[in-house]
Protein backbone atom coordinates (compact mmCIF):
# COMPACT_ATOMS: atom_id res chain seq x y z
CA UNK A 1 0.00 0.00 0.00
CA UNK A 2 1.13 3.21 -0.65
CA UNK A 3 1.98 6.19 1.60
CA UNK A 4 -0.70 8.51 -0.03
CA UNK A 5 -3.55 5.16 0.31
CA UNK A 6 -1.95 4.92 3.68
CA UNK A 7 -2.61 8.95 4.44
CA UNK A 8 -6.25 8.38 2.74
CA UNK A 9 -7.28 6.12 5.07
CA UNK A 10 -5.85 8.01 7.84
CA UNK A 11 -7.58 11.13 7.56
CA UNK A 12 -10.78 9.19 6.55
CA UNK A 13 -10.85 7.57 9.64
CA UNK A 14 -9.75 11.12 11.24
CA UNK A 15 -13.28 12.66 9.96
CA UNK A 16 -15.58 9.61 10.57
CA UNK A 17 -13.69 10.09 14.13
CA UNK A 18 -15.04 13.67 14.36
CA UNK A 19 -18.34 13.20 12.77
CA UNK A 20 -19.09 10.84 15.81
CA UNK A 21 -17.71 13.11 18.42
CA UNK A 22 -20.13 15.79 16.83
CA UNK A 23 -23.71 13.50 16.83
CA UNK A 24 -22.38 12.56 20.04
CA UNK A 25 -22.30 16.17 21.01
CA UNK A 26 -25.18 16.98 19.53
CA UNK A 27 -27.25 14.13 20.79
CA UNK A 28 -26.27 15.18 24.52
CA UNK A 29 -27.24 18.38 23.82
CA UNK A 30 -30.51 17.58 22.27
CA UNK A 31 -31.19 15.65 25.82
CA UNK A 32 -29.96 17.84 28.14
CA UNK A 33 -32.24 20.54 26.34
CA UNK A 34 -35.25 18.21 26.73
CA UNK A 35 -34.55 17.17 30.39
CA UNK A 36 -34.21 20.91 30.94
CA UNK A 37 -37.69 21.22 29.78
CA UNK A 38 -39.18 19.15 31.34
CA UNK A 39 -37.92 20.44 34.30
CA UNK A 40 -39.06 23.64 34.05
CA UNK A 41 -42.53 22.92 32.66
CA UNK A 42 -42.62 20.95 36.30
CA UNK A 43 -41.25 23.74 38.35
CA UNK A 44 -43.98 26.02 36.96
CA UNK A 45 -46.48 24.00 37.90
CA UNK A 46 -45.59 23.73 40.91
CA UNK A 47 -45.40 27.26 41.78
CA UNK A 48 -48.57 28.06 39.82
CA UNK A 49 -50.49 25.40 41.89
CA UNK A 50 -49.20 26.50 45.65
CA UNK A 51 -51.61 29.60 45.08
CA UNK A 52 -54.20 27.48 43.72
CA UNK A 53 -56.87 24.80 45.82
CA UNK A 54 -55.73 21.34 44.80
CA UNK A 55 -59.63 21.37 42.81
CA UNK A 56 -58.73 23.85 40.74
CA UNK A 57 -54.71 23.01 40.54
CA UNK A 58 -53.13 20.17 41.61
CA UNK A 59 -49.33 20.09 41.92
CA UNK A 60 -46.79 17.82 40.37
CA UNK A 61 -46.48 16.02 43.99
CA UNK A 62 -50.20 15.43 44.11
CA UNK A 63 -50.91 14.04 40.98
CA UNK A 64 -47.81 11.85 41.42
CA UNK A 65 -49.44 10.56 44.87
CA UNK A 66 -52.59 10.03 43.15
CA UNK A 67 -51.38 8.33 40.52
CA UNK A 68 -49.66 5.49 43.10
CA UNK A 69 -52.56 5.22 44.75
CA UNK A 70 -54.25 4.53 42.11
CA UNK A 71 -52.33 2.29 40.42
CA UNK A 72 -52.04 0.13 43.72
CA UNK A 73 -55.39 0.20 45.28
CA UNK A 74 -57.04 -3.29 44.81
CA UNK A 75 -59.84 -3.80 42.30
CA UNK A 76 -61.14 -6.79 40.09
CA UNK A 77 -61.19 -7.16 36.25
CA UNK A 78 -63.91 -8.38 34.26
CA UNK A 79 -63.62 -10.46 31.19
CA UNK A 80 -65.84 -10.19 28.59
CA UNK A 81 -68.10 -12.76 27.58
CA UNK A 82 -66.75 -14.73 30.26
CA UNK A 83 -68.20 -13.91 33.52
CA UNK A 84 -64.50 -14.38 34.76
CA UNK A 85 -62.94 -11.44 36.85
CA UNK A 86 -59.26 -11.19 37.90
CA UNK A 87 -57.46 -9.40 40.64
CA UNK A 88 -56.00 -6.28 39.47
CA UNK A 89 -55.26 -2.57 40.46
CA UNK A 90 -57.70 0.14 40.21
CA UNK A 91 -55.69 2.22 37.25
CA UNK A 92 -54.84 -1.61 35.48
CA UNK A 93 -58.42 -2.47 35.51
CA UNK A 94 -59.91 1.17 34.48
CA UNK A 95 -57.05 0.77 31.32
CA UNK A 96 -57.84 -2.24 29.83
CA UNK A 97 -61.58 -1.50 30.31
CA UNK A 98 -60.90 1.23 27.97
CA UNK A 99 -58.82 -0.85 25.76
CA UNK A 100 -61.52 -3.23 25.03
CA UNK A 101 -63.44 -0.82 23.15
CA UNK A 102 -60.09 1.31 21.77
CA UNK A 103 -58.51 -1.39 19.88
CA UNK A 104 -61.32 -3.21 18.48
CA UNK A 105 -62.41 0.19 17.23
CA UNK A 106 -58.72 1.33 15.75
CA UNK A 107 -58.22 -2.12 14.28
CA UNK A 108 -61.70 -2.02 12.27
CA UNK A 109 -61.88 1.75 11.39
CA UNK A 110 -58.34 1.64 10.28
CA UNK A 111 -59.39 -1.75 8.09
CA UNK A 112 -62.23 -0.50 6.35
CA UNK A 113 -60.69 3.63 6.00
CA UNK A 114 -57.34 2.08 4.32
CA UNK A 115 -59.30 0.13 2.35
CA UNK A 116 -62.12 2.46 1.13
CA UNK A 117 -59.59 4.93 0.50
CA UNK A 118 -57.61 2.46 -1.86
CA UNK A 119 -60.32 1.78 -3.54
CA UNK A 120 -61.76 5.13 -4.19
CA UNK A 121 -58.05 6.13 -5.19
CA UNK A 122 -57.27 3.56 -7.56
CA UNK A 123 -60.74 3.10 -9.59
CA UNK A 124 -62.39 6.62 -10.82
CA UNK A 125 -65.98 5.17 -11.51
CA UNK A 126 -65.88 4.29 -7.40
CA UNK A 127 -64.25 7.42 -6.36
CA UNK A 128 -67.48 9.05 -8.37
CA UNK A 129 -70.16 6.74 -7.04
CA UNK A 130 -69.07 7.44 -3.13
CA UNK A 131 -66.96 10.91 -3.47
CA UNK A 132 -70.87 12.79 -2.64
CA UNK A 133 -71.58 10.31 0.34
CA UNK A 134 -67.84 10.80 1.65
CA UNK A 135 -68.41 14.55 1.34
CA UNK A 136 -71.78 14.42 3.16
CA UNK A 137 -70.91 12.37 6.13
CA UNK A 138 -66.80 13.78 6.95
CA UNK A 139 -67.78 17.26 8.27
CA UNK A 140 -70.02 15.25 11.03
CA UNK A 141 -67.90 14.60 14.28
CA UNK A 142 -67.55 11.03 15.62
CA UNK A 143 -69.37 12.29 18.68
CA UNK A 144 -72.19 13.09 17.02
CA UNK A 145 -73.09 9.09 16.57
CA UNK A 146 -73.10 9.04 20.24
CA UNK A 147 -77.11 9.24 19.97
CA UNK A 148 -77.32 6.21 17.38
CA UNK A 149 -74.62 4.13 18.92
CA UNK A 150 -76.70 3.70 22.24
CA UNK A 151 -79.92 3.10 19.74
CA UNK A 152 -78.02 0.58 17.61
CA UNK A 153 -75.24 -1.36 20.11
CA UNK A 154 -76.17 -0.13 23.82
CA UNK A 155 -74.93 0.92 26.29
CA UNK A 156 -71.78 -0.89 26.20
CA UNK A 157 -68.25 -1.53 24.58
CA UNK A 158 -69.72 -1.95 21.02
CA UNK A 159 -71.14 1.66 21.46
CA UNK A 160 -68.08 2.81 22.64
CA UNK A 161 -66.25 0.68 19.85
CA UNK A 162 -68.37 2.41 17.32
CA UNK A 163 -67.33 5.78 18.00
CA UNK A 164 -64.01 4.98 17.72
CA UNK A 165 -64.13 3.23 14.40
CA UNK A 166 -65.85 6.55 13.07
CA UNK A 167 -62.74 8.30 13.98
CA UNK A 168 -60.20 6.08 12.71
CA UNK A 169 -61.94 5.52 9.49
CA UNK A 170 -61.76 8.98 8.41
CA UNK A 171 -58.13 9.80 9.34
CA UNK A 172 -56.86 6.51 7.43
CA UNK A 173 -59.27 6.88 4.68
CA UNK A 174 -57.90 10.22 3.34
CA UNK A 175 -54.30 9.37 4.38
CA UNK A 176 -54.94 6.16 1.64
CA UNK A 177 -56.88 7.91 -0.81
CA UNK A 178 -54.58 10.96 -0.97
CA UNK A 179 -51.37 8.20 -0.87
CA UNK A 180 -52.74 6.53 -3.87
CA UNK A 181 -53.46 9.58 -5.72
CA UNK A 182 -50.25 10.45 -5.43
CA UNK A 183 -48.47 7.79 -7.00
CA UNK A 184 -46.87 8.49 -9.84
CA UNK A 185 -48.12 7.70 -13.78
CA UNK A 186 -44.62 6.75 -14.76
CA UNK A 187 -44.45 4.35 -11.67
CA UNK A 188 -46.95 2.64 -12.93
CA UNK A 189 -46.57 2.50 -16.39
CA UNK A 190 -43.35 1.25 -16.06
CA UNK A 191 -44.65 -1.64 -13.98
CA UNK A 192 -46.94 -2.24 -17.30
CA UNK A 193 -43.96 -2.78 -19.08
CA UNK A 194 -42.60 -5.18 -16.47
CA UNK A 195 -46.00 -7.18 -17.10
CA UNK A 196 -48.08 -6.01 -14.54
CA UNK A 197 -51.01 -6.43 -16.63
CA UNK A 198 -53.98 -6.60 -14.08
CA UNK A 199 -55.54 -4.15 -11.39
CA UNK A 200 -54.88 -5.94 -8.20
CA UNK A 201 -51.62 -7.16 -8.65
CA UNK A 202 -50.86 -3.38 -9.73
CA UNK A 203 -52.47 -2.60 -6.15
CA UNK A 204 -50.79 -4.98 -4.38
CA UNK A 205 -47.05 -4.55 -6.00
CA UNK A 206 -46.82 -1.01 -6.84
CA UNK A 207 -49.46 1.00 -6.16
CA UNK A 208 -49.83 -0.23 -2.09
CA UNK A 209 -46.04 0.28 -1.49
CA UNK A 210 -45.56 3.79 -3.32
CA UNK A 211 -48.38 4.99 -0.95
CA UNK A 212 -47.50 3.16 2.27
CA UNK A 213 -45.60 6.16 3.75
CA UNK A 214 -49.15 7.96 3.50
CA UNK A 215 -51.04 5.24 4.83
CA UNK A 216 -48.45 4.17 7.43
CA UNK A 217 -48.83 8.62 8.82
CA UNK A 218 -52.89 7.94 8.89
CA UNK A 219 -51.90 4.79 11.23
CA UNK A 220 -50.15 6.81 13.56
CA UNK A 221 -52.35 9.90 13.62
CA UNK A 222 -55.23 7.51 14.52
CA UNK A 223 -53.05 5.55 17.38
CA UNK A 224 -52.99 9.01 19.30
CA UNK A 225 -56.43 10.76 17.86
CA UNK A 226 -58.49 7.75 18.88
CA UNK A 227 -57.17 8.22 22.56
CA UNK A 228 -58.83 11.68 22.64
CA UNK A 229 -62.05 10.61 20.75
CA UNK A 230 -62.16 7.72 23.68
CA UNK A 231 -62.69 10.01 26.84
CA UNK A 232 -66.10 10.81 25.30
CA UNK A 233 -67.14 7.77 24.17
CA UNK A 234 -67.08 6.33 26.84
CA UNK A 235 -69.65 8.46 28.12
CA UNK A 236 -71.64 5.89 26.74
CA UNK A 237 -70.14 3.16 28.54
CA UNK A 238 -69.74 4.62 32.68
CA UNK A 239 -65.94 2.57 32.51
CA UNK A 240 -62.62 3.53 31.66
CA UNK A 241 -60.23 5.59 31.47
CA UNK A 242 -61.77 8.57 29.82
CA UNK A 243 -64.88 7.94 32.15
CA UNK A 244 -62.76 8.19 35.31
CA UNK A 245 -61.25 11.57 33.81
CA UNK A 246 -64.06 13.13 33.44
CA UNK A 247 -66.23 11.81 36.56
CA UNK A 248 -63.24 13.06 38.94
CA UNK A 249 -63.14 15.92 37.73
CA UNK A 250 -67.12 16.14 38.16
CA UNK A 251 -66.48 15.37 42.32
CA UNK A 252 -63.45 17.98 42.04
CA UNK A 253 -60.54 15.14 42.83
CA UNK A 254 -58.60 17.25 40.09
CA UNK A 255 -55.34 15.20 41.03
CA UNK A 256 -57.37 11.72 40.23
CA UNK A 257 -58.18 13.44 36.60
CA UNK A 258 -54.72 14.25 36.01
CA UNK A 259 -53.38 11.42 37.00
CA UNK A 260 -55.77 9.37 34.51
CA UNK A 261 -55.03 12.13 31.88
CA UNK A 262 -51.32 11.07 32.40
CA UNK A 263 -52.06 7.87 32.12
CA UNK A 264 -53.18 7.70 28.36
CA UNK A 265 -50.07 10.32 27.52
CA UNK A 266 -48.37 7.17 28.82
CA UNK A 267 -49.96 4.39 26.93
CA UNK A 268 -49.62 6.64 23.94
CA UNK A 269 -45.60 6.88 24.16
CA UNK A 270 -45.39 3.45 24.20
CA UNK A 271 -48.12 2.48 21.35
CA UNK A 272 -46.37 5.46 19.24
CA UNK A 273 -42.98 3.98 20.19
CA UNK A 274 -43.76 0.47 19.14
CA UNK A 275 -45.48 1.38 15.91
CA UNK A 276 -42.12 4.10 14.55
CA UNK A 277 -40.36 0.70 14.90
CA UNK A 278 -43.05 -1.18 12.77
CA UNK A 279 -43.02 1.92 10.56
CA UNK A 280 -39.13 2.53 10.06
CA UNK A 281 -39.43 -1.33 9.20
CA UNK A 282 -42.00 -1.39 6.25
CA UNK A 283 -40.27 1.64 5.10
CA UNK A 284 -36.41 0.85 5.01
CA UNK A 285 -36.65 0.91 1.46
CA UNK A 286 -36.82 4.50 1.41
CA UNK A 287 -33.79 4.97 3.00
Amino acid sequence: MSNDQVGTEVALAETDERLLDRLAAFSSEQTGLAVAGFAGFLAIWYVAALFQPTYLLPSPVEVAAAFVTELTAPATLGIPFTGVELPATRLLAKLVQSLYHYVPGLLIGTTLGITAGIAMGWNDRVDSVFTPVTRILRPIPPLAWIGFAVIWLGVNHRGATFIVAIGSFWINFYSAYGGVEGVSNDLKEVAATLGVDDDLTMIRKVVVPAASPSIMTGVRTSIGQCWMIVVAAELIVGVGVGYEILNTAQNLAMDVSVAYMLVISLVFLVSDGLFRRVERRVLEWRA
